[in-house]
């Protein structure tokens, strides 16, 4: 209160900028024909209007890292209604703090204004909940403060297309070169402001092979449980992030050594102790990374369908333990497993439908004889479940023979199809028991009977 009444009175002190160092070209290597073409015409018309225009954050380090950037943003001094006025194909969206797309043809190229601290407020006057965690903080700064706002030091690099030159306030380069995540400014302090910094710590070191400066690693052991306080929608979009970055494997393999998976994916907790349930999440998130990385689809559902399936699993044996039957025990573990998870990450219902029915058709890959398999091959989901009972295979879960059989199943003809099916006692067909009808029964009730019989078959 003090400090604030001085404030009012003799105005803010101003807040020494860290001063910038400038790599040339020659220094980083990074020349504009790297950058699409879209970027460039935003960068350009931004520069040519009179304004400042930056490709800033993970498109710059990955070009200094020699990667394809999977997108580019923008940073400028131009407000949004002034970036909007110049660019025919772009919207500006966002409530808090207004940000601009703009288009060309299928790129879109997000478009910002620099930012600063929030409400004229001191660094450690920012509104916050009792937790720590920011509450305001969107107002429009300048360069060297949009670059103090930013989590890690190789996110807060600035390229300018016309000069060819980086402007690095906090030693993103060198830390781009080391290959280490550095936080910018007090490590707990930034993770009290948004713990999701911790999950995007352990993303980047993930995806970039980067390892976790040891300052900026020592918070999170204590922080950890500051992931209770993010809203859950915002923790699903975060797994998503790190589930499909390619290296979801290699992320929750340092999310257990930093403890946070308690936050992220509690369900992980249930399977430390079970070799099979581990095995199989092993199997399901290296079949996800490799699809990633080769530029192949992946789906959401089911990834949430095998990171769950042991925990389905283990409910759906007890229930069978204790006597219930198969399906119906399978649908209850399902739903148990589902509310569970939604306490925590918040997975939305409309992945349910896929999740259960991916598991509701396991137990009908074990039925090899009659006209099941036909039946199931016909399935809409048959697809998805057959690479589930793959998993399963690979996880020792499951025989191999069962999945090798279903894939030579599914690419056979018809006479080998025949050959395949296996006749058991859970495949002949049942026969009705039939009453013993009391003497002097007529000859009607006895066709009648024979009339039900042959209804039923």
């Amino acid at each position: 209160m003090i400090r604030r009444f001085i404030q009012s009175v003799f105005g803010k002190r101003a807040a020494k900028p860290a001063p910038a160092r400038i790599y040339p070209r020659s220094e980083h290597g990074i020349a504009r024909e790297r950058i699409s073409s879209c970027a460039l015409k935003v960068t350009d018309t931004l520069s040519g209007a009179g304004y400042a225009a930056f490709l800033v954050g993970g498109a710059v380090r990955d070009l200094l890292l020699g990667r394809a950037p999977k997108d580019f943003d923008v940073a400028t001094n131009a407000t949004p209604e002034q970036v909007r006025a110049l660019f025919r194909r772009s919207r500006i969206i966002g409530r808090r703090f207004q940000i601009v797309h703009v288009m060309c043809g299928r790129e879109t190229i997000e478009v910002t204004t620099f930012r600063a601290s929030g409400n004229g407020a001191d660094e450690d006057e920012r509104p916050t909940d009792e937790h720590g965690r920011i509450l305001a903080d969107n107002v429009f700064g300048t360069q060297a403060e949009d670059a103090a706002r930013r989590d890690f030091t190789i996110n807060a690099l600035y390229y300018d297309p016309a000069r060819e030159e980086i402007t690095d306030y906090h030693g993103g380069v060198a830390d781009c070169r080391a290959r280490v995540i550095r936080m910018i400014g007090d490590p707990a302090t930034r993770y009290r402001e948004d713990p999701v910094r911790m999950l995007r710590a352990v993303r980047f070191a993930a995806r970039l092979e980067f390892s976790v400066d040891r300052a900026t690693r020592a918070p999170v052991a204590e922080l950890a449980p500051l992931m209770g306080n993010v809203p859950r929608a915002r923790m699903f979009d975060e797994a998503l992030k790190l589930l499909f970055s390619g290296h979801a494997l290699r992320a929750l393999h340092q999310l257990r050594a930093e403890g946070l998976h308690h936050g992220l994916l509690p369900l992980l907790d249930t399977i430390l102790d079970d070799t099979t349930g581990e095995r199989f999440i092993h199997a399901a998130l290296a079949n996800t990374d490799a699809r990633i990385r080769a530029d192949k689809p992946a789906s959401p559902g089911f990834l949430f369908a095998s990171l769950l399936w042991p925990q389905v699993l283990r409910r759906w044996q007890a229930a069978k333990e204790a006597g219930e039957h198969a399906m119906p025990a399978l649908f209850a573990a399902a739903d148990e497993a589902l509310e569970a998870q939604r306490e925590a990450l918040a997975i939305p219902r409309r992945f349910d439908g896929m999740m259960k029915e991916i598991w509701a058709l396991q137990p009908r890959f074990e039925q090899r004889g009659g006209q099941r398999p036909y039946r199931l091959l016909e399935h809409p989901r048959f697809r998805a479940g057959y690479d589930f009972l793959l998993l399963r295979a690979e996880a020792g879960e499951v025989a191999a023979e069962l999945a090798d059989w279903w894939t030579r199943f599914q690419d056979a003809d018809e006479t080998e199809r025949a050959s395949m099916l296996v006749r058991d006692e859970a495949s002949k067909p049942r026969r009705r028991r039939r009453r013993k009808k009391p003497s002097g029964a007529g000859a009607a009730e006895d066709a009648a009977d024979i009339g039900t019989d042959s209804a039923a078959a």
